[in-house]
């Protein structure tokens, strides 16, 4: 399974990805996506604002 990376400078906090993946993606404390578990994140990939997220 590919791994899941989030670039936090790029970061905006918007919680597209928590509402898409909530099982993937949590914000943390700074209001920054952070990822807290496995599984589909394409359509997070696909949703998020500015890009902050990949999968290598």
């Amino acid at each position: 399974m590919a791994k899941i990376k989030v670039d936090r400078d790029a970061c905006i906090g918007c919680g597209a990805c928590v509402a898409i993946a909530e099982g993937v993606f949590d914000l943390d404390d700074e209001g920054k996506a952070t990822v807290v578990g496995e599984g589909s994140a394409q359509e997070a990939i696909d949703s998020c604002p500015v890009g902050a997220i990949s999968e290598e």
